[in-house]
């Protein structure tokens, strides 16, 4: 098989759990020999330069004293704060996470419980490079019991957006590594029980 008719997967779910949290995952498996360069410290490095370049810049990821934050433009309005990047390895995969502390798109009270990560695990196909969104409470949803309406709201904003962006950037990334002539195709699967968004 030659290059332009690889095919390669990329694998999603996005679901709203009975809690009334977002979890959110996408992956695809890179060849083995891409292992040392696929840090989680890479990823996420390259993750926040994808977004700043998706969103015309329009979404600028800070670094500040307290961790990071994804500002709007030049303001000091901030979509989300992150606490800094925690780095762990569990068995044989990598990590990198961002505790989700505050933001314009997190509800108040759920300040502190969700996190983004960012993880890698070499297993027998290759290097598994996986975004993982998970206990996240969105504003949009307004409460423990969202309405039909802010499901949909959710569902066609935000949630759409943040799956674009993660399928997209792992479609570069696998780009980046082995050439132009690649199609992807993005699979459905199921990790978390919950309701499709």
């Amino acid at each position: 098989m030659n290059a332009a008719e690889k095919k390669v997967e990329i694998a999603c779910q996005q679901v709203l759990k009975n809690d009334a949290s977002v979890f959110s995952i996408q992956w695809t498996i890179l060849p083995a020999r891409h292992a040392a360069t696929l840090t989680p410290r890479f990823l996420l490095e390259r993750y926040l330069a994808y977004l700043r370049r998706f969103t015309l810049s329009l979404v600028r990821p800070v670094e500040t004293a307290d961790g990071l934050e994804f500002r709007i433009l030049s303001t000091k309005m901030s979509l989300l704060n992150f606490a800094a990047p925690e780095f762990s390895t569990q068995g044989v995969v990598r990590f990198a996470s961002l505790r989700i502390c505050s933001g314009l798109f997190l509800q108040k009270e759920f300040c502190n419980n969700g996190k983004f990560s960012f993880m890698t695990e070499t297993i027998s196909g290759g290097v598994k490079v996986t975004l993982q969104l998970s206990d996240y409470f969105p504003r949009l949803l307004g409460s423990s019991t969202p309405s039909l309406p802010r499901k949909w709201l959710y569902r066609l904003t935000q949630a759409l957006i943040h799956r674009i962006v993660t399928v997209r950037f792992l479609a570069r990334l696998y780009r980046e590594l082995e050439g132009d002539e690649i199609c992807f195709r993005t699979v459905k699967v199921r990790v978390q029980n919950g309701e499709d968004i």
